[in-house]
């Protein structure tokens, strides 16, 4: 078993700006070469980016994506949960910072 698949890390940004009962809002922040580390995404969540930019990201079933992102870019996964989840890292592969807002549900209604 890999270091992905038995990921419990529950960060999913580099930095919290906001907690309540139903959700929390991340900021990532990389700077080129810069990695986010593996996280497990198992609740509601969407993204959005805040700038152009290149990253590759590493999945816990050993697959590989290279994206490349427009600022404005907006991602949501309304239907994860604790059996249906995924782990991941994001390496910066850019030549300037990459920056995103990342909203996480902590239910869904």
């Amino acid at each position: 078993m890999s270091a992905l698949t038995k990921c419990t890390n529950k960060n999913i940004g580099t930095h919290k700006l906001l907690e309540n009962n139903e959700f929390t809002i991340w900021q990532i922040h990389l700077e080129p070469g810069e990695e986010l580390p593996p996280h497990l995404h198992d609740k509601p969540y969407f993204w959005t980016v805040l700038t152009d930019g290149y990253a590759r990201a590493l999945y816990d079933d050993g697959s590989v994506i290279e994206v490349e992102y427009k600022k404005g870019d907006t991602k949501y996964f309304p239907d994860l949960t604790s059996k249906k989840k995924f782990i991941h890292s994001l390496i910066n592969q850019g030549q300037s910072p990459l920056v995103f807002v990342t909203v996480e549900f902590h239910s869904v209604r």
